[in-house]
Formats: C-alpha cells, sequence, structure tokens
C-alpha cells in the first residue's frame, strides 16, 4: 500500500487559488488509481477528483468542473490539485487516497492521507 501526505492547505479568500499536494511512498505508484475527497463541515466526505490508473483518465465532480486541475508527477510520487476560482462551498479537509489499480474511487480506497484543511472566507 501507498503512505500518502497531503499539503498546501491554508485559509483563502472567496475567488482565490491554492494548490494542494499528496506525496506517496511505497512501490508501484504508477498502479494506483489516486483520488482527492473533502469533507465540508457537517457534511459526509465527497470525491471530487479521480485519477484512474486503467486508463490514465481523470474525471471531476460537477461541482469542480472547470475549476480543478489534477496533475501528477510520477517521477516524484506525488499528485497536485491545482484549485482556482475557490468559493466557501469549498471549504473542508482535502484527502488524498489511493486504490490499487482501479478505474473509479470511492469510499473503499486501499489507502487515506489525513487530510489538508482548506479554508475559503472573506
Amino acid at each position: 500500500q501507498l503512505q500518502l501526505v497531503e499539503s498546501g492547505g491554508g485559509a483563502v479568500q472567496p475567488g482565490g487559488s491554492l494548490r494542494l499536494s499528496c506525496a506517496a511512498s511505497g512501490h508501484n505508484f504508477d498502479y494506483y488509481a489516486i483520488g482527492w475527497f473533502r469533507q465540508a463541515p457537517g457534511k459526509e466526505r465527497e470525491g471530487v477528483v479521480c485519477f484512474s490508473s486503467h486508463d490514465g483518465s481523470t474525471s471531476y465532480s460537477d461541482s469542480v468542473k472547470g475549476r480543478f486541475t489534477f496533475a501528477r508527477d510520477s517521477a516524484k510520487k506525488t499528485v497536485y490539485l491545482q484549485m482556482d476560482s475557490l468559493n466557501s462551498e469549498d471549504t473542508g479537509v482535502y484527502y488524498c487516497a489511493a486504490k490499487w489499480y482501479a478505474h473509479s474511487c470511492h469510499e473503499d480506497m486501499d489507502s487515506w492521507g489525513k487530510g489538508t484543511l482548506v479554508n475559503v472566507s472573506a
């Protein structure tokens, strides 16, 4: 299994940007699907981005499509989430997670990071 550590969260004003990073350790990084999830205060965790290790495709939830961009650096075993045009509804704890050779991302991921907090407020 991969071990995952997120970073890059913080406070930002509406309309601003943040870039989250998720550094992985372990073997066979390229064979893992990677997902970004978030949990807003008082709400259930939801998936926002999923990178498929089957075909290399990336899917976004409707709530972030066009504003968030996923990137992956295999040499560094790191994935990124560029978040632009942030609004208050993007506030929450952001988690990255990995699942061995998967096409989609759900709560049954194999590994989870501890999360990084994003707070969008004026």
